[in-house]
């Protein structure tokens, strides 16, 4: 992991980064019914996922969602937080064998209503597969302090 400091006013709208890549596991199957109590039989019964238009077990959208965002954690903004997600869509089916990577595009920043030394940055977060195709989307609202010496 990398620590860098970045105030709201170094934000670009547009600006782009990717993370790198993992590879979804039986293992992260299991595991993640195991916390979250979905032992569905679209997750976890072959013979059954068999029979539905994917032919075979569907990751967990959460699961998903989790994983992506856990790979951007690999930068770490000490003047950030995470104030939520906002329109979380599951796009495609990940399968198991699937390599997942996030990209990450700022896509707003606006005044934080509550908080006059912070701003909210929103970032386009996409989780594609192996073959770039979206599987998973949600926008991420950051709270992120303003500089305070105001250097833009």
């Amino acid at each position: 992991m990398a620590e860098q400091t970045i105030y709201f006013e170094d934000y670009r709208t547009g600006d782009v980064r990717l993370t790198t890549g993992r590879t979804i596991t039986e293992t992260d199957f299991v595991v993640h019914a195991g916390h979250t109590g979905d032992f569905f039989p679209h997750h976890m019964d072959a013979e059954f996922a068999k029979t539905t238009p994917f032919g075979q077990r569907v990751a967990h959208g959460t699961m998903v969602f989790s994983i992506g965002v856990g790979l951007t954690a690999g930068l770490i903004n000490p003047v950030a937080f995470s104030y939520g997600y906002d329109r979380l869509r599951f796009v495609k089916p990940v399968f198991i064998g699937d390599t997942i990577r996030t990209r990450i595009t700022i896509g707003d920043k606006q005044d934080d209503p509550k908080r006059a030394n912070c701003g909210r940055v929103v970032e386009r977060c996409e989780v594609l597969n192996q073959r770039d195709e979206v599987v998973l989307a949600a926008d991420h609202i950051l709270i992120v302090e303003r500089n305070p010496e105001g250097n833009t």
